[in-house]
């Protein structure tokens, strides 16, 4: 029997951060990466703080410094240090997606969690919240267990809607009455796809394509939970 589907973003759409900025992060502070590191995103960071610069600047900055740096790193350590910031941060969530989560849990739904975050971090925060299938960049590692600094399958990871309708393929799910949660555009691809699409805090670029297209919007705001 086909299974139906939920569809979620991970970082800003549950975690109410970046599961990936924080792994960058935490490699400063351990001196897996260089010191120099926090200085090469600060200036994009602190424009963003201000209100300044858009947040898509400051996490493009985010991704040049981590395949910068990546080079060398050991798999144990990048296991290690995904682990405790999964475990430091999982109940950071939005309560929202939290408690949709768990019904839609309770409803037999198939959990599935597309994100542009390693996979080594997601798989750690997502187990925690029982999702089936977790898909995020893979970082290739040599045969001393370091990274060579290249990710797999960038093709089938930059491509959200291509994942979906992969793991329909693989898991034997279906889209009849499918529900897809995320904010940013990226994640239009798949809200297309959906029977119910929910844009959650979206970004400028989500929110254009949600008032066309009729989606639903979704806002959280300290205590308060509305629809626009």
């Amino acid at each position: 029997m086909q299974k139906k589907v939920a569809i979620f973003d991970i970082d800003g759409t549950i975690f109410r951060s970046s599961l990936f900025i924080k792994l960058i992060e935490e490699f400063i502070d351990l001196k897996i990466f260089p010191a120099k590191a926090r200085e090469e995103y600060l200036q994009s960071y602190c424009a963003w703080l201000d209100r300044q610069g858009p947040y898509q600047d400051y996490l493009d900055k985010m991704i040049l410094i981590f395949n910068k740096h990546l080079k060398g790193v050991k798999r144990k350590d990048f296991e290690k240090v995904s682990e405790k910031i999964a475990q430091t941060h999982k109940n950071r969530v939005y309560k929202f997606t939290r408690d949709l989560i768990k019904e839609l849990k309770g409803k037999g739904y198939y959990l599935l969690a597309i994100s542009r975050s390693p996979k080594i971090i997601l798989d750690y925060f997502c187990k925690e919240w029982q999702f089936d299938k977790v898909y995020g960049f893979i970082y290739e590692f040599d045969k001393k267990e370091k990274a060579t600094g290249s990710a797999l399958y960038q093709d089938l990871i930059m491509d959200k809607k291509k994942i979906v309708q992969r793991a329909i393929a693989k898991e034997n799910l279906t889209l009849h009455n499918s529900v897809g949660v995320g904010d940013s555009l990226s994640d239009a691809v798949f809200l297309k796809i959906v029977d119910y699409p929910i844009c959650f805090n979206p970004n400028k670029e989500l929110y254009k394509q949600a008032k066309k297209n009729g989606w639903k919007i979704v806002v959280e705001r300290k205590d308060v939970i509305y629809e626009i």
